[in-house]
């Protein structure tokens, strides 16, 4: 084992899938190693993104990342904000750290955009992050807090994986619902391997019968166009229409395994408010010229009990990072450096800015498009291999170019001095001590499984 970064100390912000890949990595060429994290778990988005159908993988991916933060060299932090419980510029310049990375993924949904929509949260408008993480601990009652109504006949404006998450929940939940008044029981595991017109007739029934109005998709370019598998980088017209073809199969796979609806070539145009309440969108069609939208003439009005925006996540701000839009303001976006903070780097969604499970673009086409039918249920063949190709979608795209790029700055760099060190190990200690954290074990055992 090399220990080319003997002696640095370095920070990680966000303990799941790429945190605890990089600080694993780090602590392997001999860097002490302490990650921040926000919850009380290390696990993001795979507890709270990941729709708590997904039992043995997220299983299998809990396991991953004790396995890479209960280790020598690494120490977990819980329940800490960087930029609310510790200062983000602090946390840089004065903590002692050699090195500082950016693992914190996207958690904020970006805004729907008609201006004054978000007027409307909890009065008609619900955004995708709250609404899956409400219904992957709803049945734990762990967080009760968190709540979320299922509506039929719900609008969702999106039109990438995420969004099909939202939808597939309201058809399974509501599945389960119905079934269960003609004595039926079933659940939305069961569901969402077999799928519903599959249950269905094993019992008789058809999905007129239970009356369920499902929830439609609303998305702003061709269902061809939906991002659920990407071209590879400098592909010809044939590869891109195979592509393209390969979304469209998906789609279709999909809508008719869970029953939800889409409608393509619809962008939201305009709020349908009434006594304070949203209870609509107008939406406009669109075109597609030169792979880009072009908004046209015609609108059309759609009501419905709730809308749904899922058109994607963000980073959250951090007090102390500019921000370029939507994003930070990277200087350098494959490593994502920021200006004024040479010892910064970032790995995962929170360069990104993509807050779904995203794929690996080492994988070749076709094992992403086998990895994504696995994530969407489409797949053919027992549990084990779907899980298996769904592993594929956890990785995040930059962690090892990241990881080398750390060890150079460090191996260009002095490591702290004793005396820094101890200083950084006291501040660590008294965090630990303010939360109540001993070690990992223990604190695990102590806020209990994730849902």
């Amino acid at each position: 084992m090399s220990n080319e970064a003997s002696g640095h100390y370095v920070a990680v912000i966000g303990g799941a899938t790429a945190g605890a890949e990089v600080a694993s990595r780090l602590a392997d060429r001999g860097a002490q190693v302490f990650v921040f994290e926000q919850g009380k778990r290390p696990y993001g988005k795979i507890e709270d993104g990941l729709p708590r159908w997904h039992v043995a993988l997220r299983n299998k991916e809990y396991k991953t990342i004790d396995g890479k933060l209960d280790r020598t060299g690494v120490t977990f932090v819980p329940n800490t904000k960087i930029g609310q419980d510790i200062g983000f510029k602090e946390l840089v310049n004065d903590w002692g750290f050699s090195a500082v990375v950016l693992a914190n993924g996207a958690w904020r949904d970006r805004p729907v955009p008609i201006d004054g929509a978000d007027e409307y949260v909890g009065r008609g408008l619900v955004y995708q992050n709250p609404f899956v993480i409400a219904f992957n601990h709803d049945e734990r009652g762990d967080m009760p807090e968190a709540s979320y109504e299922l509506h039929d006949g719900a609008i969702v404006i999106g039109g990438g994986l995420a969004s099909i998450d939202v939808a597939k929940i309201h058809t399974l939940q509501r599945t389960v619902e119905e079934l269960a008044k003609r004595g039926v029981e079933t659940d939305v595991e069961e569901l969402e391997i077999k799928g519903i017109p599959k249950i269905l007739e094993k019992h008789g029934l058809s999905w007129e019968e239970l009356g369920i109005e499902p929830p439609t998709i609303y998305y702003r370019r061709r269902v061809e166009d939906m991002p659920l598998m990407s071209a590879p980088e400098g592909a010809d017209e044939a590869r891109i229409k195979k592509v393209e073809a390969g979304r469209k199969r998906m789609l279709e796979k999909s809508t008719g395994k869970y029953l939800f609806r889409v409608e393509p070539l619809s962008a939201p145009d305009e709020l349908i408010v009434e006594d304070g309440k949203l209870v609509g969108i107008v939406f406009r069609r669109t075109k597609i010229e030169n792979g880009r939208v072009v908004k046209l003439d015609e609108t059309y009005e759609v009501r419905g009990p709730v809308v749904i925006s899922s058109i994607g996540s963000i980073p959250e701000a951090i007090p102390g990072i500019e921000m370029n839009g939507e994003l930070f303001d990277f200087k350098d976006w494959d490593l994502g450096r920021l200006e004024g903070f040479p010892t910064v780097f970032s790995v995962g969604n929170v360069v990104t800015g993509k807050g779904n499970i995203v794929a690996s673009r080492k994988h070749a086409t076709q094992v992403s498009e086998e990895a994504i039918e696995a994530y969407l249920g489409i797949t053919e063949g027992d549990e084990a291999s779907r899980e298996a190709a769904l592993e594929a979608r956890i990785a995040d795209t930059n962690v090892a170019e990241a990881t080398q790029s750390i060890l150079e700055t460090l191996g260009q760099a002095d490591p702290p001095s004793a005396e820094q060190r101890a200083q950084l190990e006291e501040r660590v200690k008294a965090r630990h001590q303010t939360i109540g954290y001993d070690d990992y074990g223990s604190w695990m055992e102590k806020v209990g499984p994730p849902c």
